[in-house]
């Protein structure tokens, strides 16, 4: 089993620790002391400054843990990744498991909210025209587009910056072509044969996800010895196949999937070791926003009432470095972030 690395002992005042001694994450606003090494089954911790001694792959991922992520260019926008971003999820599905039906059909009303989204702070809008819940019944490309690229065409030309997820190449061409600046795609580009291609032609950033069956649907259940480590090294796979087929790393970014084909233990497991996935190399999204664990730990909450939860989980994955937060509830997330952020300014708390 390959050697891991998860940057833990978070500090908030670098500059009163020794030189050496901690360690900036992906040239964010978190800094770190130590890392937890996982290998071999084994965990143990080891502070930044002896990294050197773990070996060549320890070096590689520490270098890869601690470099900053270059911006993304989404037309004339530019999207820098020193902090925690909000991506809003806009769907106009009629069965999307959170808001299906509220958008559908009115190409208008969903550019609108959209674009309220993006006046409530969302650096990104992520549209989808096909629902991934379990169950949701598959649709055909020429609806999807015929739901999406009306969407695409008004946001773009309100100068909101927009992401498409979906699986199909088809529907990624016609909202690239509509003014879309990211694909976001739950099966890592693998549902779909010609999808790769699409994005390695168009050069445009995209997001991979990990499911454990991403060409049948993406939620089937499979046994994991270690879930943060098995999707950490599938990830770390996918990029490569990506990479070597003419996208460039720099425009990568992963997504753990939460919720997609894992139990309520193996999500904790993802979430509470998110900084592990530092090691690929890029940017992080966290898509954990009113899922199905929410209302596991909380008496069966509905889908309505997780915002409390949506917003615990987000400020989780501020803390563990994630650059993209993709939610539904916008403002309350931008809010929850702005008061993170003012907690670690020096200038506002001294230190």
């Amino acid at each position: 089993m390959s050697l891991h690395l998860r940057p833990v002992q978070f500090v908030d005042t670098p500059v009163t620790q020794p030189d050496g001694a901690v360690a900036r994450l992906a040239g964010g606003l978190q800094w770190f002391a130590a890392y937890e090494v996982i290998e071999a089954g084994h965990r143990r911790t080891v502070p930044v400054a002896d990294v050197a001694t773990l070996g060549d792959r320890a070096v590689r991922l520490h270098a890869a843990i601690t470099k900053p992520r270059p911006p993304l260019q989404l037309g004339a926008r530019t999207l820098r990744l020193d902090q925690p971003l909000v991506a809003g999820i806009l769907n106009v599905t009629p069965d999307s498991f959170s808001d299906g039906g509220r958008h559908g059909g009115d190409p208008a009303a969903a550019a609108a909210a959209g674009v309220d989204m993006a006046a409530a702070g969302a650096a990104l809008i992520d549209l989808g025209g096909e629902s991934t819940r379990p169950g949701a019944a598959q649709v055909w490309e020429g609806d999807e587009i015929a739901r999406v690229v009306p969407v695409v065409e008004r946001l773009a030309r309100s100068g909101t910056s927009v992401s498409i997820d979906t699986r199909k190449a088809a529907v990624m061409e016609a909202a690239l072509a509509a003014g879309a600046h990211i694909v976001n795609d739950v099966s890592a580009l693998l549902w779909d044969e010609r999808a790769l291609d699409v994005v390695a032609r168009a050069q445009c950033p995209v997001v991979l996800m990990h499911s454990p069956d991403p060409k049948e649907g993406g939620h089937a259940r499979t046994g994991y010895r270690d879930v943060l480590t098995e999707v950490f090294d599938w990830l770390d796979a996918r990029i490569a196949a990506v990479v070597a087929a003419g996208i460039d790393q720099s425009r990568i970014i992963v997504d753990p999937g939460i919720g997609f084909g894992k139990t309520l233990a193996e999500n904790l497991a993802l979430i509470n070791g998110l900084a592990l996935f530092h090691g690929l190399g890029c940017p992080i999204m966290l898509g954990a926003s009113r899922k199905r664990m929410i209302g596991a730990l909380d008496n069966e909450a509905p889908v309505e009432a997780r915002l409390g939860g949506s917003l615990a989980l987000a400020l989780k994955g501020a803390e563990a470095g994630v650059q993209l937060l993709r939610v539904h509830d916008v403002a309350a997330t931008v809010q929850a972030l702005r008061i993170w952020r003012g907690l670690r300014d020096r200038a506002l708390v001294g230190g």
